[in-house]
């Protein structure tokens, strides 16, 4: 069964609740799949240490076949850009997902080398589609 690690903001609530539609859209798809704060939990909950969370996420991106990465908002987050990062550098199939605006009018948001070697999806409807395609 192919794993997908799903990657994106989880500061707030909003953010975790999108990552988990993807994680929903994800299993009923028939794939296994890895949500960090689901998973693993968040750094403060469950008095969760920083060591402990990062460990498990770097294994878990060892383990997936894909990686799907949340890219809305002003900024890509330092760790989904360094968890995309990784993934890609191991090999993996990474997804860019950028729902909030188009690509082309985001480049400074999410980096050239990230639109330049990310395959970037723009809604929901197609992620699955892409997804379905594995």
């Amino acid at each position: 069964m192919v794993k997908i690690y799903i990657a994106g903001p989880l500061c707030e609530k909003k953010n975790r609740d999108f990552l988990e539609q993807i994680d929903k859209i994800c299993k009923d798809l028939g794939f296994e799949t890895f949500l960090p704060h689901k998973d693993c939990g968040l750094y403060g909950e469950n008095k969760r240490k920083i060591k402990e969370i990062s460990e498990k996420d770097f294994e878990e991106i060892k383990k997936c076949e894909v990686m799907v990465g949340v890219l809305n908002g002003i900024c890509i987050g330092a760790g989904t850009a360094w968890e995309m990062g990784y993934a890609q550098a191991l090999g993996k199939k990474v997804i860019g997902l950028k729902t909030d605006r188009k690509v082309k009018d985001s480049i400074g948001e999410i980096s050239v080398i990230i639109a330049g070697k990310v395959h970037i999806i723009e809604s929901i409807e197609k992620l699955k589609v892409e997804l379905e395609k594995l």
